[in-house]
C-alpha cells in the first residue's frame, strides 16, 4: 500500500499546487535554465493560473498527498495539439516535490490521470517533455510512453530555447 493519496484539487489547494510547481520545476530545470529564469519560477506567478484551472477544470487537476501535505499534482485534459482527435488526452503538467521523486508519488498521479482520461473517453494520451529533462523522459518512458520523433520542436522557457518532444501511449 502506498503512503500517497490522490484526490481532485480544491480551490484551497491552488497555493500549494503553485508552490510544488515552482519548487519542482526549479529542481528539474537546474542546468537547463539560467539562474535568472529559475528565479522567475516563483509560486506567486503561478497561483492564479492554478486557481483558474481548478475552478474551471481546464485542465482537471489532482493532487497527491503524503501525511496530509500536498507533495505533487497532475493536470490533464483533452489534447491541446491541433488536429488531434477528441479521443486523445494530454498530461498538461505533472510535478512532484524533489524529496518525493522515485518514491511512488508520480506513479500515483499518472494512475489517477489515466483513470480520469479513460472516464472522458480518451484512448491515447500525450505529454510534451524537454529532451534535456532526463528524469521526466525516463519516468514517462517507464510508464509506457514512446517518443514521437517527428514532433520535436523548440519552445521558449524563460529566455532559453528548449527542444521538446511529444511522447504518446495508449490509455488502458
Amino acid at each position: 500500500m502506498s503512503d500517497y493519496e490522490v484526490r481532485p484539487a480544491t480551490m484551497r489547494d491552488a497555493k500549494a499546487v503553485a508552490e510544488v510547481h515552482a519548487l519542482s520545476a526549479k529542481a528539474a530545470y537546474e542546468g537547463i535554465l539560467s539562474e535568472d529564469d529559475l528565479r522567475v519560477l516563483a509560486p506567486a506567478s503561478r497561483e492564479a493560473k492554478w486557481r483558474e484551472a481548478i475552478e474551471f477544470s481546464e485542465p482537471q487537476v489532482h493532487v497527491v498527498t503524503h501525511d496530509g501535505e500536498i507533495v505533487g499534482f497532475v493536470g490533464f485534459d483533452r489534447s491541446r495539439d491541433p488536429k488531434t482527435p477528441p479521443t486523445t488526452g494530454e498530461i498538461w503538467a505533472i510535478y512532484v516535490k524533489p524529496e518525493h521523486w522515485g518514491k511512488g508519488a508520480g506513479v500515483a498521479l499518472w494512475d489517477a490521470a489515466r483513470e480520469g482520461l479513460a472516464e472522458e473517453g480518451c484512448t491515447t494520451v500525450t505529454i510534451w517533455v524537454p529532451l534535456r529533462n532526463d528524469r521526466a523522459m525516463r519516468f514517462h518512458e517507464l510508464a509506457g510512453f514512446k517518443r514521437e520523433m517527428k514532433t520535436a520542436k523548440t519552445t521558449a522557457l524563460g529566455t532559453v530555447r528548449v527542444e521538446e518532444i511529444r511522447l504518446k501511449r495508449v490509455v488502458d
